[in-house]
């Protein structure tokens, strides 16, 4: 499992998420095929973590939601 941060330079914000399949999703929001990131394309991966599960996944983009990506990013130096 997976957690990614992307980046819209266009809207100026982030997206968080979760899943098993980081290039495929990746592809999604690229072409523009979910919903709540078609309007910022194109979108760009910042950062990811891997996961041992899918609790474990749902847990820390909660937690990232809730601090915020850009604070979580500057917190563990990515930005």
């Amino acid at each position: 499992m997976f957690v990614y941060i992307l980046y819209s330079q266009t809207l100026q914000k982030y997206y968080t998420g979760q899943t098993q399949n980081l290039k495929d999703r990746l592809a999604r929001h690229k072409n523009g095929l979910v919903k709540s990131t078609k309007n910022g394309k194109p979108w760009v991966l910042v950062h990811f973590i891997v996961c041992d599960s899918r609790s474990e996944a749902m847990m820390l983009e909660k937690r990232i939601k809730k601090r915020g990506a850009k604070r979580y990013l500057k917190d563990i130096n990515i930005l």
